[in-house]
């Protein structure tokens, strides 16, 4: 396993086309396991979701991410596949929301055996009786 920086940049775009970017730098860690490759970092009070423990794994150009930890109440997993479309629950500190994610486009540009690289997923989500839009994450090893 071997300690690595990331920047991840996040945008939303609601219906009414406005945009809202957060963008913040934390440790993580990059490890592989078979064929596929892990990033592990823990969320900050700038994400709102401080005292969880997010996991991406990556196999090609499909992801899976896990948020898990103490603060919410079930565990949330979104996979992220071009074109297809996932269902499942998003928790939230006031309770979990029914989701639907269509990942528009994944580019992965991770290089193995380095830990560098970069990852694209843009989205779009629907967290049923509250919000839908779509969301660009930009995660950069650096």
């Amino acid at each position: 396993m071997k300690d690595i920086m990331l920047k991840i940049v996040g945008k939303q775009v609601t219906i009414d086309s406005e945009e809202e970017q957060l963008e913040f730098v934390t440790e993580g860690k990059f490890y592989e396991k078979d064929d596929s490759v892990y990033l592990l970092y823990d969320e900050s009070q700038f994400s709102g979701m401080e005292g969880c423990t997010t996991s991406l794994k990556i196999t090609g150009d499909t992801i899976k991410m896990k948020r898990y930890g103490d603060v919410i109440g079930i565990d949330t997993e979104i996979e992220f596949e071009k074109g297809k479309r996932f269902k499942g629950y998003y928790d939230t500190p006031f309770g979990s929301v029914e989701m639907e994610v269509l990942t528009n486009d994944v580019v992965n540009n991770i290089i193995k055996n380095e830990g560098k690289g970069s990852l694209n997923i843009d989205y779009h989500i629907s967290l049923k009786g509250l919000s839908e839009g779509r969301s660009i994450l930009d995660i950069q090893i650096i």
